[in-house]
């Protein structure tokens, strides 16, 4: 039987240098040779998991088809393996340290002094390798957050240490991602930041075997051997990560640099030529698409984009798909709500409209707002889990005459059109309680969301406490809103829209249909609210 191998991929220098677009290329470029690859994703905040986050500071909060509320990473994975992950796929400090407090608690440790090593760190190790236990995959990656030098980081350092040494030479592999800046001034690139960061990882105890050099230039061959002198690398292993237009040209990029072929020579395994010819197409569509549109997308987390991360890499894939660059105009639902602006003003030039998922009132009247306009101007609108209910309320107050029409989560009316579900309401703690991951939605036949899917059943990843309430059903379709997607019981509403009576194209879900949307098939919901902007 083969032995598991094992990748970590760590980070110096600077945060956001792209670990997560290294490991999912990588896998991307292993799994194309026919090997069986999955990546995990480990993060040192003290955090059980992202979900009760802020979006400003961490960003998106990714969630599995298991309903673990994840780091954003994890849908690169998903995006570049065309796989899902899941739970066992993100760890965190929190999860860790919660894991071993509840064990000595237990007395699992029989009266031992509990101690970050060895207890901390053997727990660390036995995650990574749940992974390992069906003997699924040929390589794990592992990707540990931070950069290196953080004291945060140190457990699981010290804990990827011991397991190389525990799995052995062939069997591991440390790559190490580093900055080698360019000086305008100078004229020059400089090695010294990335000579440090790997004295950083030797005084840790590791080796990095292969160095991914981040530049906006070009790195000469004398330039990576002295690299490789000081840092105690072959130059043949010191590789260049340029940047790229799109990050789904890193794969392409990282592949000219041999990354899978040392990878694989380092790891001692044989596998055949890559398959990547699908992805170049896609590529080629990517970074010279033709044309370009332009849609609003209107949010509350404006100020860092990457708070809808999949949801701005789902409209590349379906521009992509239809042939053009989708341009993204961020309309801030807060200047709507102000009223400083007529909000034609503020979607001027937009071929269409997606409202934006979230929490809490702030925002939301200036999401209705928007909503109300494009409604009314005929202009694609596409609506996910808070912008399904921000529709269904301004339906309500402004077609069917429920004024004041709300949602309990901001405003207890007389109308209160979206309400919280039951088994919500006896929830006290917060983390990890929501309706969360895959669950079922049954579509009507001859609805605009059956001839997106083209199918009756399909299976959608969820993040909500609050849904449409069951009381106003009626109401809302006696006016014209299709409730096209129901759960099987047909207690809960999972999608909306409107005939084409009505609107060209006008549909919402509950569900994130951006978890599930990838480089080479695109969600057919962002596919098809593209093609009606074009």
């Amino acid at each position: 039987m083969k032995n598991t191998k094992y990748i970590f991929l760590t980070g110096g220098v600077v945060s956001s240098l792209g670990k997560g677009i290294a490991a999912a290329s990588l896998g991307l470029l292993l799994k194309s040779r026919g090997l069986r690859v999955t990546i995990q994703k480990l993060d040192p905040y003290i955090n059980v998991d992202p979900g009760t986050m802020s979006p400003v500071q961490h960003g998106e909060v990714f969630v599995t088809e298991d309903g673990a509320e994840t780091d954003l990473d994890l849908g690169h994975y998903e995006r570049f393996l065309d796989e899902n992950m899941s739970k066992a796929n993100n760890m965190t400090t929190g999860q860790i340290y919660n894991e071993v407090i509840t064990r000595e608690r237990r007395g699992d440790y029989l009266g031992a002094t509990v101690q970050v090593i060895p207890h901390i760190t053997d727990e660390i190790k036995r995650r990574i390798r749940l992974l390992e236990k069906d003997k699924k995959y040929d390589i794990i990656i592992s990707e540990i957050g931070g950069t290196v030098g953080d004291i945060e980081s140190l457990p699981f350092l010290e804990a990827i240490r011991q397991m190389m040494f525990d799995v052995g030479k062939h069997n591991s592999l440390s790559v190490h991602l580093t900055l080698v800046p360019y000086i305008k001034s100078a004229g020059e690139l400089k090695t010294k930041p990335t000579q440090h960061s790997v004295k950083t990882m030797l005084e840790i105890g590791i080796q990095p075997d292969i160095l991914l050099c981040r530049s906006e230039q070009q790195l000469s061959k004398e330039l990576k051997a002295k690299i490789g002198l000081f840092c105690n690398i072959e130059p043949g292993s010191v590789m260049q990560a340029l940047d790229a237009k799109s990050i789904y040209e890193v794969p392409l990029m990282l592949k000219k640099e041999r990354f899978d072929e040392v990878v694989l020579e380092k790891l001692n395994l044989r596998a055949a030529p890559p398959k990547i010819s699908v992805w170049k197409k896609v590529v080629e569509k990517i970074t010279d698409p033709g044309k370009e549109i332009t849609i609003g997308i209107c949010g509350k987390y404006n100020i860092i984009p990457d708070a809808y991360k999949s949801i701005t890499e789902s409209f590349i894939h379906a521009g992509a798909f239809n042939g053009v660059k989708v341009n993204l105009k961020w309309i801030d639902a807060e200047e709507i709500e102000k009223g400083k602006k007529p909000v034609s003003q503020i979607m001027s030039g937009i071929r269409g409209l997606l409202v934006c998922p979230g929490f809490g009132e702030r925002g939301i009247e200036g999401k209705i707002a928007a909503i109300k306009y494009v409604r009314e101007n005929k202009i694609p609108f596409f609506g996910i889990c808070l912008g399904l209910q921000c529709a269904v309320i301004e339906f309500a107050r402004n077609v069917c005459g429920l004024k004041n029409a709300n949602s309990t989560e901001f405003k207890d009316t007389r109308y209160n059109v979206i309400d919280i579900m039951e088994y919500q309401k006896s929830v006290k703690i917060k983390g990890g309680s929501m309706r969360l991951g895959s669950y079922p939605c049954i579509i009507e036949k001859n609805s605009l969301a059956y001839k997106c899917y083209k199918k009756e059943f399909v299976n959608e990843r969820h993040r909500h406490r609050y849904e449409v309430n069951n009381n106003y059903r009626k109401v809302l379709s006696e006016k014209g809103m299709v409730l096209s997607g129901l759960s099987p019981d047909s207690t809960l509403v999972e999608m909306i829209e409107l005939p084409k009576s009505m609107h060209p194209f006008f549909i919402a879900s509950q569900f994130h249909p951006e978890f599930k949307s990838r480089v080479i098939n695109p969600h057919p919901l962002f596919r098809e609210f593209v093609k009606a902007c074009v």
